[in-house]
């Protein structure tokens, strides 16, 4: 059980670093600054995801930026016949914009036409007062010409050590670290890595919306959501997992799972990406059920038993903090996780938290997790997470952007 002065120490942790900055510079703008001293009046985003991808970090944080200011979402381009720029509105002040580029042009044929697009975009949208916000180092060489009022790099990963990753990545991550006036991470551990290489760090670890998860919890909605119908025939106890299914998975680890236990049934929420299907653990206790509307997920959730986050401890592994946790845990569920260095640094306190290092110590987690009453901690924990709100780190995130400008304005 944690006590009270326990509770203390966990949200301290877990908070002293993001609020840092507070110490670091004048407090003329507050945490919860007012938007009327806002220097900005659009944000360009570059991002390497798709806006309609698995919904995460971008989305929450920018559909909450959306009610400050004008968002452009710039995806990677799609290669087609013709050069041409898709720009689609999918919020009040929130745009989607998809460069579309010729087929067979060469990298550098295909930044001028990238700076070309950029260049269209700004002129005929009338965007003046901006900042630039970016989750991919690999848009800085068609941008590097923008004067924006604040650049802002937000490193949720460590891009560089994915699969498939170029191999310019690092280098063009240095040149945007160069330029950058601040700089995001979406965790401890990157923050750790990053501080060394910029003045202004902050980190920003996985949140969470409290209120589309909590529902999901029996023990605030008794009977809990409806089962989505593509779960509705899988048997008992469940064992979840949601998120993208690619090479951060240890697939060797869930595949010894099922074996094991074929009287439990791992569902698996997500799409398949950079990793062929082929290689998926199969049989009659795993079930792929393809990638959901975040929408939707609590039902999945309230329908689960345990939460599982089998995660390959490796290099591409080794800075994630998932967005899942918090969630999982708003939804009631005990989690069993690998012992990825955020989720052992945040939450391997709580008695709905397990970490477990080999197969049988993740067996053994599932199975006490199943068995598991209700902890003492369960309040404390719920207080926790209402303190990790995507609401509450837009706030910060959005003084800090104003603070920036201010020094530009004066």
């Amino acid at each position: 059980m944690n006590s009270t002065s326990e509770l203390r120490s966990t949200l301290h942790t877990t908070q002293s670093v993001q609020h840092e900055w507070l110490t670091r510079k004048s407090t003329s703008t507050s945490i919860n600054g007012s938007d009327s001293a806002q220097g900005f009046t659009d944000l360009l985003c570059f991002a390497h995801l798709r806006w309609n991808f698995v919904y995460q970090r971008p989305q929450h944080l920018l559909s909450r930026a959306a009610n400050q200011c004008r968002v452009w979402y710039i995806e990677e381009p799609i290669w087609q016949d013709a050069l041409s720029l898709e720009i689609k509105k999918v919020a009040e002040n929130l745009t989607v914009v998809v460069p579309y580029l010729p087929q067979g042009i060469d990298e550098q044929t295909a930044i001028r036409l990238q700076r070309q697009l950029i260049d269209q975009l700004i002129d005929q949208q009338t965007i003046t007062d901006y900042v630039t916000w970016y989750y991919t180092p690999m848009a800085f060489p068609f941008t590097d010409h923008l004067r924006p009022k604040v650049v802002l790099y937000d490193c949720m990963d460590e891009l560089s050590a994915f699969l498939g990753a170029s191999p310019q990545l690092l280098e063009q991550e240095q040149r945007l670290l160069n330029r950058a006036d601040v700089v995001f991470t979406g965790g401890y551990s990157l923050y750790e890595a990053k501080k060394k290489r910029h003045s202004a760090v902050y980190a920003f670890p996985s949140c969470i919306d409290y209120t589309h998860f909590c529902p999901a919890n029996s023990t605030n909605s008794l009977a809990g959501l409806d089962d989505p119908a593509d779960q509705a025939s899988i048997g008992y106890p469940r064992i979840g997992y949601s998120g993208v299914i690619d090479e951060r998975l240890d697939l060797s680890l869930l595949r010894e799972l099922a074996n094991r236990r074929p009287d439990w049934q791992f569902v698996l929420l997500g799409p398949v990406v950079k990793i062929d299907p082929a290689t998926l653990p199969t049989g009659p206790n795993l079930h792929y059920l393809g990638m959901k509307e975040y929408k939707t997920l609590p039902a999945y959730f309230s329908n689960w038993q345990v939460a599982m986050m089998p995660f390959a401890i490796n290099k591409s592994t080794q800075f994630i903090s998932p967005t899942k946790t918090p969630e999982y845990l708003a939804a009631g569920l005990p989690v069993v996780s690998t012992p990825i260095r955020d989720v052992v640094k945040t939450y391997e306190k709580w008695s709905r938290v397990t970490i477990a290092d080999t197969v049988s110590a993740f067996e053994q987690g599932i199975l006490a997790s199943l068995n598991q009453s209700v902890g003492d901690d369960e309040p404390e924990l719920d207080q926790f997470l209402r303190t990790q709100s995507w609401d509450q780190t837009w706030r910060q995130m959005h003084a800090i952007l104003n603070k920036e400008t201010s020094y530009v304005l004066r």
